[in-house]
């Protein structure tokens, strides 16, 4: 499988876009900003979005992507999500106030979106020998983080997420583990906000590092822009043995 950066940063701003990964040819991880500067053969080739919460940042093309290309497509869009994260998006986004509810247009029996809710651990097969799950996540709404097996190796997103103790164990446990992607939103001036909003700052990602059991490449998103270089400086200096790099737009992680 590989990953291609749509967007990974803490806002927008130019040439900054929110959270949002290309798995191969037909498949998203979150939907923010940056799906919007695919192509529309691109975005038409779409079958599966896998999203991590409901927040903006990571939602924000979804609705924007379905009714620019719905049209085009033989089938509807499957968004994969947890349980209470489909009931928001159905209840505040698709619901025809905030945007037309995609999930009977042009009709019931023929829609542009399907929802699929997928619990914590619930394999979900993409085809190809490709695996998607969900991992736990701790952010101040419902969230997972989620885990992709090309079946040759994995990679695993934390969403956005802060200290939280039933990760860890899943992580160790994925033997052909090769990338990990982890949030760190925050410098550690900024910790109590971190704590309060349920995201990680350097200091709280050093503890958690110290956690993974597994060899993998670790990738830090989500920093707030106007802050990279000295988040990035804090990460280096609170990750022990580990050495995290930041993610950037338009890299592909392959696994």
């Amino acid at each position: 499988m590989k990953l291609r950066v749509l967007g990974c940063s803490g806002g927008i701003g130019e040439g900054l876009r929110t959270t949002s990964f290309a798995i191969d040819a037909d498949t998203l991880l979150d939907a923010g900003t940056g799906v919007g500067d695919l192509s529309l053969e691109q975005l038409a080739r779409i079958d599966h979005v896998f999203v991590s919460h409901a927040h903006l940042d990571h939602v924000a093309a979804l609705p924007l992507m379905l009714d620019t290309v719905g049209w085009m497509r033989p089938a509807p869009v499957t968004v994969y999500a947890l349980p209470a994260v489909v009931d928001v998006l159905r209840r505040h986004l698709f619901n025809w106030h905030l945007w037309p509810d995609f999930t009977c247009i042009p009709s019931e029996a023929a829609p542009w979106l399907r929802f699929q809710p997928v619990e914590i651990g619930q394999p979900v097969d993409i085809g190809g020998g490709r695996i998607a799950r969900a991992l736990p996540a701790h952010h101040v709404v419902p969230a997972a983080g989620w885990h992709l097996d090309s079946g040759r190796g994995s990679l695993v997103y934390t969403g956005d997420t802060t200290v939280n103790d039933e990760f860890w164990p899943k992580v160790n446990a994925i033997a052909n583990l090769r990338h990990l992607i982890i949030e760190t939103a925050f410098s550690n001036r900024e910790q109590e906000l971190a704590r309060v909003s349920r995201h990680l700052c350097p200091e709280m990602l050093g503890r958690e590092l110290d956690r993974l059991e597994r060899s993998a490449e670790i990738h830090i998103t989500h920093l707030k822009p106007g802050e990279y270089e000295a988040i990035m400086e804090e990460v280096q200096a609170c990750a022990g043995h580990h050495e995290p790099r930041m993610l950037a737009g338009g890299e592909e992680l392959e696994f």
